[in-house]
């Protein structure tokens, strides 16, 4: 097994991606990774390539160096799964896992419509063994809605935590999440 962490989408150039500074590759993911290193499990958290104004054909070139086979857990946070739910209709890959964290499907910029705006295709669930969305009961409308089009077009389960926003530090107050630690395992 190796699991493949897709970061969201900062909706600016979150000063100049200094390391020290951005947030969209933080949140819980190095405390997710640290906690599955430590199980044995391969994990990788690739930078995507300005995030900022993602480019679905910038995010593949960079996502393909991974690998990824029927034994993969992909998860993908906000800007993310979209990217991911596409890359999977695209190329057919089989996986073992499919993991949407605060799933956005709806462009709030004009400059990310592209990004979003694609048809989900139909046969992701019959190559994909489990799919589980993760919202908030205090999401923002926009993501709600995202999460109900995913889960109707991928089908799968629908986790809505209490609290938890966006699932960014600042929406959740803590890096640690064991309910998504709890669904890899």
């Amino acid at each position: 097994m190796n699991v493949i962490v897709i970061h969201g989408c900062p909706s600016n150039v979150e000063k100049a991606m200094d390391e020290k500074t951005r947030t969209y590759d933080k949140h819980w993911i190095p405390w997710l990774k640290k906690e599955l290193v430590a199980k044995g499990i391969k994990v990788d958290t690739p930078l995507m390539p300005e995030p900022w104004y993602p480019d679905y054909n910038k995010f593949k070139e960079e996502f393909e160096k991974y690998e990824v086979n029927e034994d993969t857990i992909l998860i993908g946070h906000s800007c993310g799964t979209a990217f991911l739910v596409k890359w999977l209709g695209e190329t057919k890959q089989n996986i073992s896992k499919l993991i949407l964290v605060a799933p956005w499907r709806i462009p709030t910029k004009e400059d990310r419509k592209e990004f979003y705006d694609y048809p989900i295709d139909e046969t992701i669930g019959s190559r994909v063994k489990e799919v589980i969305i993760f919202t908030a009961d205090d999401e923002e409308e926009p993501g709600k809605k995202s999460a109900e089009i995913f889960q109707k077009e991928l089908g799968g389960k629908l986790i809505e935590l209490k609290g938890h926003g966006h699932f960014t530090m600042g929406d959740m107050g803590t890096e640690e999440f064991p309910e998504l630690l709890e669904e890899i395992s």
